[in-house]
């Protein structure tokens, strides 16, 4: 199968370090085959403390001579695609990143800790998004992309203007353009980000979304409920488009973790695909997260229920990335519609999305009754 081509060739899910035989298995972390540091990211601390950390488990550590990533541009996608999926590459965020922009219906703002990810999500919501192959790019001025968070507290219009979720305050995606998680055992990022929102005195929230589960890190660190950390989840039926990622059963158990060490959690299920028995499948899925979640004191819990689509660019990519997936993405099978900048997206027909916002939203509030549905898209 081409997904499982992919993941042999990049060793997109190798152990960091190996376990004793006798020792339970950890979560499975990612290991790139390169990784690539600019001479202006070796100015910054944090670009210091990552090289540090990638050499630390034993991965070389190649020593650019300018500040330009070179990709491999390879005729051939798939080829593109291993090679830059195989790379992190540790550079200084432009001048671009600073200037945030909403996110609805997620957040008031979203900020960047990276761009890339080391799945291999088959319908995944990068393609066409990002320029180029699809490198791993760990930003290194850290201490500059969260003291600039500053000027827009209080200034959000997304969540914050909403009188049902103005006591999560000025809130800030983190998740836009990477899975933080999944790179954070060589980053570090997303702990300092997580640290820096609880000890901000104001009334904020980091968000970000996973499809991993490493968050043994993340569990001491004085988050104070300003983090709220969702788990992106899909019914059974749906696990084989996620390849490279945690188990869904991983993701669960973290998330269980995660609500019994304080972190306000959530559960983003995405893409709703209508699988076979899709109304099962989605009950299912709502079950296995409340019996991760049974016991949790306090349980302060969201769901996001995002629905599949697709544009004629992003589609073309993924083709290119997964000629053998069997993802269905039919034009004739679905409705076209403009965004608000003008470019087109193929979404559920109407009827097909009024069927299941009803029967998912009422198995949400059956399944989870403490759950609070942000939004349906």
């Amino acid at each position: 199968m081409v997904l499982e081509d992919a993941l042999t060739d990049t060793d997109a899910a190798e152990p960091v370090e190996a376990a004793p035989v006798d020792a339970p298995r950890g979560p499975r972390l990612w290991r790139p085959r390169r990784v690539v540091v600019t001479p202006a990211a070796l100015e910054q601390s944090h670009g210091r403390a990552m090289v540090a950390r990638a050499e630390s488990v034993g991965l070389p550590v190649e020593r650019l001579k300018s500040n330009r990533i070179t990709a491999t541009r390879d005729a051939d996608p798939r080829q593109a695609y291993r090679e830059a999926k195989a790379t992190l590459a540790i550079v200084v965020a432009p001048p671009t990143k600073l200037k945030l922009q909403p996110i609805p219906p997620s957040a008031d703002w979203r900020f960047d800790l990276a761009e890339g990810c080391p799945a291999h999500c088959q319908y995944c919501y990068l393609a066409g998004s990002l320029s180029g192959p699809p490198v791993t790019r760990a930003y290194a001025n850290l201490d500059a992309i969260l003291a600039n968070l500053d000027g827009y507290l209080g200034n959000g219009n997304v969540t914050s203007a909403q009188a049902a979720r103005a006591r999560e305050g000025t809130t800030f995606e983190a998740s836009c353009y990477t899975d933080p998680l999944g790179i954070e055992h060589l980053t570090g990022s997303l702990s300092a980000a997580i640290t820096r929102f609880g000890a901000w005195d104001a009334p904020v929230q980091l968000r970000f979304t996973t499809k991993f589960a490493a968050v043994a890190p993340l569990l001491a660190l004085p988050h104070r409920g300003r983090t709220r950390v969702r788990v992106s989840v899909n019914a059974r039926a749906a696990a084989r488009y996620e390849g490279g990622t945690a188990s869904l059963d991983a993701r669960l158990d973290a998330l269980g973790a995660l609500a019994r060490a304080g972190y306000p959690v959530g559960l983003t299920i995405a893409p709703i695909m209508p699988v076979p028995d899709w109304r099962q499948a989605y009950t299912d899925l709502l079950r296995a997260a409340a019996r991760a979640l049974e016991g949790v004191r306090d349980l302060d819990l969201t769901v996001e229920l995002i629905t599949h689509r697709f544009t004629p660019g992003s589609k073309e990519v993924l083709q290119g990335w997964y000629p053998g997936s069997d993802l269905p993405m039919r034009e004739a099978e679905r409705t076209r519609k403009l965004t608000k900048f003008g470019s087109v997206k193929y979404v559920y027909p109407r009827d097909l999305m009024q069927a299941m916002r009803e029967e998912i939203s009422a198995a949400v509030s059956r399944e989870l009754p403490g759950a609070r549905l942000l939004y349906w898209t």
